[in-house]
């Protein structure tokens, strides 16, 4: 089987699973947190549909700087409302799938570094690269903004069976 025969499937679960979260921000609360440390809800489901553009990133890249002498040349989308947020994860999802799905076994395998001020934080084949940093990254933050729309009132979906919200018994 190839990597990709693996990995394919997994991300087209997490991504539905992922925008059908997404789908339930709520426009008029972006700008709420629900403690002092922590970042908006707008913050948290941007940065959520913006992890899948890593796995485009960590396959055509040999690694990536956080921290560039210079500065960052990476402005991070600012959507005002769910229909921007949704086409940013769109665009991003897309993106990714597709290189997800041209790469070979060779590329999979094939080392990968992230970068912090020229600093190597960690090395690692590009296909634990995707599982890590974007597959486990993006259900991490998923599940805090569910989090968030708990205490927001908002019903939680259901992702790998119903939720409190969905039962139907």
């Amino acid at each position: 089987m190839h990597v990709k025969d693996s990995l394919l499937p997994e991300f087209d679960m997490e991504m539905d699973n992922t925008r059908r979260t997404l789908e339930r921000v709520p426009d008029d609360k972006f700008s709420w947190k629900p403690h002092e440390k922590s970042g908006t809800l707008g913050w948290m489901a941007t940065h959520i549909a913006t992890i899948p553009q890593w796995a485009k990133i960590t396959l055509e890249q040999d690694s990536l700087d956080l921290a560039l002498s210079g500065g960052s040349n990476f402005v991070p989308p600012k959507p005002a409302n769910r229909k921007e947020l949704l086409e940013v994860f769109d665009k991003n999802r897309s993106e990714a799938r597709a290189a997800l799905a041209a790469a070979d076994d060779k590329t999979y395998a094939k080392s990968w570094a992230l970068l912090m001020g020229g600093k190597e934080l960690f090395r690692e084949p590009r296909a634990a690269v995707l599982r890590r940093m974007v597959f486990n990254h993006m259900i991490h933050h998923r599940g805090q903004l569910t989090m968030y729309f708990r205490q927001l009132g908002v019903p939680v979906p259901g992702l790998y069976g119903p939720s409190a919200d969905e039962q139907k018994f």
